[in-house]
């Protein structure tokens, strides 16, 4: 999870507004927005994954914004944070747990055949390259979505 916080010389409610009316004209983002009680406002953004298969296709990226007022009127306090979707997680930590298990009962005894090794180690390397692969995926939807969210704040 990767943190991102500044400040903005706007006032959070409009600028609540513009980005709802930014990212609420995008298909195929979930927009979702609260208004807390103390003075603050908080939304989530991310793909919309309808079939399994988009997981491998869309970024998968959960971005969260919190935006609270500071002392002064027109001043705005953001909070970022991205998340990696759970999927991702799921289907890396099911891949290395499950090519670990493998490898386990062979070398416990309980089962000698060779192929189980082989089935292990494949399972194993499919897991760690994934996680490879999704940490450098995230980076770069990370600097996107930073790029996206920086250029409609700055359109003020």
């Amino acid at each position: 999870m990767k943190k991102w916080n500044f400040t903005v010389k706007e006032n959070p409610k409009e600028l609540s507004k513009k980005m709802k009316s930014e990212f609420g004209s995008v298909k195929g983002l979930v927009f979702s927005m609260d208004q807390l009680k103390n003075n603050s406002i908080t939304f989530k953004i991310r793909k919309r994954i309808l079939y399994p298969w988009y997981l491998f296709f869309q970024n998968s990226l959960v971005v969260n914004v919190n935006l609270s007022r500071i002392q002064t009127e027109n001043e705005a306090k953001i909070e970022i944070s991205f998340n990696q979707h759970w999927l991702w997680t799921l289907v890396i930590a099911t891949n290395i747990i499950v090519g670990l298990f493998f490898w386990i009962t062979v070398f416990s005894g309980t089962n000698k055949n060779p192929w189980i090794y082989v089935i292990g180690g494949v399972i194993l390397g499919i897991g760690i390259i994934l996680w490879f692969r999704i940490r450098k995926k995230y980076n770069s939807d990370v600097q996107e979505y930073k790029t996206l969210i920086s250029g409609i704040i700055n359109n003020s």
